[in-house]
């Protein structure tokens, strides 16, 4: 396959979308068009630019960099400036192709509007700006139908990004044989604050009820085992309302391909830094998880989960955005605020985890409120003795899901509409 010089440059926002759709698109394109970094003298550029998102953490820059994929990354932070002056971010052929993969759609439209280039979205459940496309790939035939009809043979129906996680997830480094618990606290320090604490104090009280029972920790890529150690530390305030800590934490080495943190209270929790971790996750009977993207990309690998939300850290709201979390920080404010923010997500609040938004129902039980992990300790012990449970469960999110195989055809799709334009000779 031959080309002429042009950039496709895949736009995202979050450590989910980056890593459930991002990556494993970028590893497929690399494998059938010769693209830098991997192929130096390749006309084609492969870049990732990530958008302004509120669900962000800005660190994803870091995690996309190691895995050597991207001949640039543009921060959300200088997604303006790119807008404004994109010559000052590397040379930009007259030739090119934007991918939305994640975030708010309009950004891509933007940047492809600026840089003169083609625009695909991958639409999972909608395209919100289909006359702005020149191809959209959607998840299911949903999709189609809300397209208005004169634009419906833009669109084609490839699958479901997330569903092939589960072909990625290759069980080539088996964990230990055991019932395996994935602990999964959170990936910002606002979550990590409340998170390691008392994940840590359930995966105690856990072992108490099944000495044999296993714990693996996937450690977010936006965050390190320094901050890890550093939120379940008496350093962290909340840390001392619980029973638990770290005593020690040991880093993967070439003999061991994952960490080990020891509780001080004996427990054993093994740490895989890689992500994402896939293939450890795949092995687990059950997850202990915060909201967030981590719910839907469970969902897809078809894990069982408990998503726990402890609202009784009125400190946590020193971290959020806006008025409220000027008020919050306000002392006096503070306790007030914090009972009124606990009431209104405790009685009005809709569903928070995706496969539960997804189905309009609650298929994966929701703790939001002033939980203890005792609490969420016995109800992991019951689902984990009921094998028919978690194996309705499993169904019921396998249901939900799209069709396999999204990855190879949404590459195909990139390539045919290069093709079509003459950007690409085959």
């Amino acid at each position: 396959m031959s080309e002429n010089s042009l950039v496709i440059t895949m736009v995202s926002n979050g450590p989910g979308e980056i890593a459930t759709w991002v990556k494993p698109l970028a590893e497929q394109l690399h494998k059938q068009i010769s693209m830098r970094p991997r192929v130096e003298k390749s006309q084609i550029s492969l870049k990732l630019v990530l958008v302004p998102c509120p669900n962000a953490t800005g660190q994803e820059s870091l995690a996309a960099k190691k895995w050597l994929l991207f001949e640039k990354i543009i921060n959300a932070k200088n997604f303006w400036h790119l807008l404004i002056k994109p010559s000052d971010f590397g040379q930009w052929p007259s030739t090119g192709l934007v991918i939305f993969l994640g975030g708010d759609q309009f950004w891509s439209v933007l940047l492809s509007a600026r840089l003169g280039y083609l625009h695909m979205t991958y639409a999972e459940w909608i395209a919100r700006w289909p006359f702005w496309n020149d191809r959209i790939v959607a998840m299911s035939k949903q999709v189609v139908y809300k397209l208005p009809q004169k634009i419906r043979h833009r669109c084609s129906v490839v699958g479901d990004l997330m569903a092939d996680l589960s072909i990625s997830a290759k069980k080539d480094d088996p964990l230990p044989s055991g019932q395996w618990i994935a602990l999964m606290p959170g990936s910002k320090s606002s979550k990590l604050k409340v998170g390691v604490p008392f994940f840590l104090d359930v995966a105690d009280q856990l072992a108490k009820l099944m000495p044999n029972c296993k714990f693996l920790l996937p450690l977010a890529p936006t965050t390190n085992l320094w901050e890890l150690n550093y939120f379940g530390s008496k350093k962290n305030p909340i840390a001392k309302e619980y029973n638990s800590g770290i005593k020690s934490i040991t880093e993967a080495n070439n003999i061991n391909t994952r960490g080990r943190l020891i509780t001080e209270n004996n427990t054993e929790i093994l740490i895989q830094e890689n992500h994402p971790a896939h293939n450890d996750l795949s092995q687990c009977d059950l997850a202990l998880t915060t909201v967030g993207a981590n719910t839907a990309e469970l969902g897809a690998l078809t894990i069982p989960m408990i998503v726990i939300v402890p609202t009784q850290h009125i400190l946590v709201m020193d971290a959020w955005d806006g008025i409220i979390g000027i008020i919050a920080r306000s002392p006096i404010l503070k306790w007030c605020i914090g009972l009124l923010i606990s009431f209104i997500k405790l009685r009005k609040r809709g569903f928070m985890a995706w496969p539960n938004i997804s189905a309009r129902r609650m298929i994966v039980p929701e703790r939001v409120g002033n939980i203890t992990p005792k609490e969420i300790a016995k109800e992991a012990f019951g689902w984990l003795n009921s094998p028919r449970r978690l194996d309705g469960q499993k169904k019921d999110l396998q249901a939900l899901r799209g069709k396999k195989g999204a990855i190879k055809k949404i590459c195909q799709e990139i390539i045919d509409l290069l093709v079509s334009k003459r950007f690409l000779s085959q």
